[in-house]
């Protein structure tokens, strides 16, 4: 089971990039997947997650109309487009993925994770 992101970088506030997240070892179908960030001197934090079920989404307050999480289970693929991005947005970024059929998705408690891609925003 190996999850692989992507499409960070450097990027001037108010900027926008794509993350990717494709999955191999398991059928992408019957799992949840979140993207969590962690800044440096931070602690981890949950970002946003998409249902297997449905694929609602759900975000962190912060991001809220500047993120948004789509899958495409033929591709193996989740994505994480980031529009109007900030400074305080620099982290790295991981996505996980749990299996979890259904049309809610955790906050927390993943058991699959991938290695991580650095966004640096600067202002």
């Amino acid at each position: 089971v190996q999850l692989q992101a992507s499409g960070g970088g450097l990027v001037q506030s108010g900027g926008s990039l794509r993350l990717s997240c494709e999955v191999s070892g398991f059928t992408l179908d019957y799992y949840a997947i979140g993207w969590f960030r962690q800044a440096p001197g931070k602690e981890r934090e949950w970002v946003s997650c998409i249902s297997s079920i449905d694929s609602n989404t759900y975000y962190r307050d912060s991001v809220k109309g500047r993120f948004t999480i789509s899958r495409v289970n033929a591709k193996n693929t989740v994505y994480l487009q980031m529009n109007s991005l900030k400074p305080e947005d620099t982290a790295v970024y991981y996505c996980a993925a749990d299996f979890v059929m259904a049309s809610i998705c955790p906050y927390e408690s993943y058991e699959y994770w991938g290695q991580g891609t650095l966004v640096t925003v600067s202002s």
